[in-house]
């Protein structure tokens, strides 16, 4: 072979094996697959911690009826603790949300959405994404707990909690009294006795009787939607001088 026929350095002779040299299309569609990977993990991992902070920690619930306004209104999301359950106990004042203890909502009681749709939205409200919309759930105020004696109403149009009067003013509805209805109710050990704030148009205990507080899901300690009326849920002190049965 003589010299000038002899291959030269940089030559495009024959080469072994396929190409390795990566196209422009290549890395696009390796690009697009390493990011659709990326994405379906953080989704998936957003949804699993959603599911756990909503089954252990704090779910929304949105408010379906105006049984508790002007406290809470038609459309208000709130923010219920569950932790609370698990580290303490239920006291007088709390507003809580509820299983429906034994058909309270009687045939007025929501349905859950159908077909796909309703699929996907049962789902979103399971892991939190949405906020439950209290379908047979209540939310109400605990006005007494096992042993409490509740009484409507003294001499002075008050309801009254083991003989002690108690000014409820700061949250029920603006016109409404205590309770139209006279009653005297003692609490089971281990249930509940609650009320709505919106007196006149709440269906509770003074019409179903106490629950077991093993209905309740959780307390209501703020709300979250909208932003104009966000604010914690409390009782202002409204219990602190009654005595304990």
């Amino acid at each position: 072979m003589t010299e000038e026929n002899a291959p030269r350095e940089g030559d495009g002779g024959p080469r072994r094996g396929g190409d390795d040299t990566e196209t422009p299309a290549n890395g696009t569609r390796n690009g697009l697959a390493a990011f659709f990977k990326e994405t379906a993990i953080v989704v998936a991992l957003s949804l699993l911690i959603a599911t756990v902070v909503r089954i252990f920690l704090v779910q929304a619930f949105l408010i379906p009826s105006g049984s508790m306004e002007d406290t809470l209104l038609v459309g208000d999301r709130v923010l219920v603790s569950k932790v609370s359950l698990h580290f303490g106990d239920i006291h007088r004042g709390d507003v809580v949300v509820f299983e429906d203890p034994d058909r309270w909502l009687g045939d007025q009681a929501p349905s859950g959405g159908t077909g796909v749709g309703g699929a996907i939205k049962d789902v979103f409200e399971f892991v939190g994404v949405l906020p439950d919309d209290s379908e047979e759930h209540l939310i109400k105020r605990v006005i007494g707990v096992g042993g409490d004696t509740v009484a409507c109403c003294d001499d002075a149009g008050l309801l009254t909690v083991n003989g002690t009067a108690v000014d409820e003013s700061s949250y029920l509805y603006p016109g409404d009294s205590p309770s139209l209805n006279e009653f005297e109710r003692t609490v089971p050990e281990g249930e509940l006795f609650v009320m709505g704030d919106h007196r006149s148009n709440s269906g509770d205990s003074r019409i179903h009787g106490t629950f077991s507080e093993d209905l309740v899901v959780g307390r209501a300690f703020a709300i979250a939607w909208p932003f104009s009326r966000w604010g914690g849920l409390g009782s202002n002190g409204v219990f602190d001088d009654v005595p304990e049965p």
